[in-house]
């Protein structure tokens, strides 16, 4: 089964989507921090990642995702934030600014989540 890496600070939100996924057969690891999760996705090797915006830095998030692409990596990057409610401000999925595959605020529905899992998994072959 593919597996996912969730990099969020909140422990409550890694606790629950990795318990979900978990039921759902996919092999779960957890970050709290860009830093640990870019080590994670050396040693890991994801075939998705599920990330925050905010966690140490305002942006670790987005920073992270450029430089993901920056550097090549393609697995698809699913975007899991509460970066809108905070600022009031909308955000996306963009190419260049945030170069994700797809884009929910939170909270997201389980089988939401699950549906876009589940299709860019297909798309990549895992």
């Amino acid at each position: 089964m593919a597996k996912i890496l969730v990099v969020d600070d909140d422990p409550d939100i890694t606790f629950a989507v990795s318990l979900y996924l978990r039921k759902e057969g996919y092999e779960v690891q957890s970050s709290a921090s860009r830093a640990e999760g870019m080590k994670a996705i050396a040693s890991y090797k994801p075939d998705l990642l599920i990330l925050d915006v905010m966690m140490e830095q305002p942006d670790d998030g987005i920073a992270m995702a450029q430089e993901l692409r920056r550097t090549g990596q393609q697995l698809p990057i699913v975007m899991l934030t509460s970066v809108g409610k905070v600022t009031g401000m909308h955000f996306d999925k963009d190419s260049d600014l945030v170069p994700v595959d797809a884009f929910f605020e939170k909270p997201v529905r389980p089988e939401e989540l699950l549906r876009k899992l589940q299709e860019l998994l297909q798309k990549r072959g895992a």
